[in-house]
């Protein structure tokens, strides 16, 4: 007999607190709400909506999924960054608000720049580049990409986002396929987590967002390193050169842009004071 969406949450709760999660029955009403494609006031306020059989098909496979912990922005394919819809899949790694500050920051750089040249180094979902060129109308932005997966990804959100004439994906190694190019701002989120910090990640991480986007070598700074060491392929070293990075790695990823010939360098904190983003300078302000 179909299912009421009164049941339907019922029995999704009990089954992701038997899973572990902690906020069982929150997490039901958001995985019932993406898929019913409804705000939860209308949940609420229709309990007694009998979901067919390929609602109850859909969401009792969701339920299923999110009970062994892969992560709910995979499940409905959606995830919100800078207030806009990504596309993502298990080919990108999931975009963090943290992240938002590398845009934000840009944005305040760049917005009475007439038509200026930015490039992303490893673009994954595109949520970067994409919100990038949404919130500079005139500029035009550059991602490279190792994982022609992610690729794929990043280009189906650009159109999405109707920004791909003045968006373009390059399939390649760091400033490789942009060889010889001027940019005013480089900007990347370069995988920073140390290799032997991999297996104590949540399960949500380690076991579903692609490791490529995630091991940072030894000690964190593998990409750091060739981020800087290799900005001589470039025509010029970029005026701004914007970082994220993790928890302690602030310092470190300074000294690396000040041994570049960045003169000017600004450790930005995230909300919860955890320095997140290096902005370097070429010249001081």
């Amino acid at each position: 007999m179909p299912s009421t969406v009164q049941e339907a949450l019922r029995r999704a709760s009990l089954q992701l607190q038997a899973a572990g999660l902690q906020q069982p029955r929150r997490e039901a009403e958001a995985l019932l709400c993406a898929m019913l494609k409804r705000p939860l006031a209308w949940i609420y306020a229709h309990g007694e909506y009998v979901l067919s059989a390929a609602e109850e098909t859909l969401f009792g496979a969701w339920v299923r999924r999110r009970a062994r912990h892969e992560p709910y922005a995979y499940i409905t394919g959606e995830r919100e960054f800078m207030g806009l819809s990504f596309l993502v899949t298990r080919d990108v790694l999931i975009p963090r608000p943290e992240t938002e500050i590398l845009v934000e920051t840009a944005v305040a750089l760049l917005k009475e720049k007439a038509e200026p040249r930015i490039l992303e180094i490893g673009v994954g979902s595109g949520a970067v580049a994409v919100s990038l060129a949404v919130f500079l109308p005139t500029a035009t932005v550059v991602g490279v990409e190792l994982s022609a997966a992610a690729l794929e990804v990043a280009g189906q959100n650009a159109r999405r986002h109707q920004v791909n004439e003045r968006l373009s994906f390059l399939h390649g190694d760091l400033y490789a396929p942009v060889a010889g190019r001027y940019f005013d701002l480089v900007v990347s989120n370069p995988p920073y987590i140390p290799s032997v910090q991999l297996p104590q990640l949540a399960e949500t991480v380690k076991n579903y967002e692609p490791m490529l986007a995630l091991d940072g070598g030894a000690d964190g700074l593998h990409f750091y390193r060739r981020l800087n060491g290799e900005l001589s392929q470039l025509a010029t070293p970029p005026p701004f050169f914007l970082l994220e990075v993790g928890q302690g790695q602030a310092e470190p990823v300074a000294r690396l842009c000040r041994q570049a010939g960045f003169k000017q360098i600004e450790k930005i904190p995230d909300l919860a004071g955890i320095e997140r983003v290096i902005l370097a300078r070429l010249e001081p302000q």
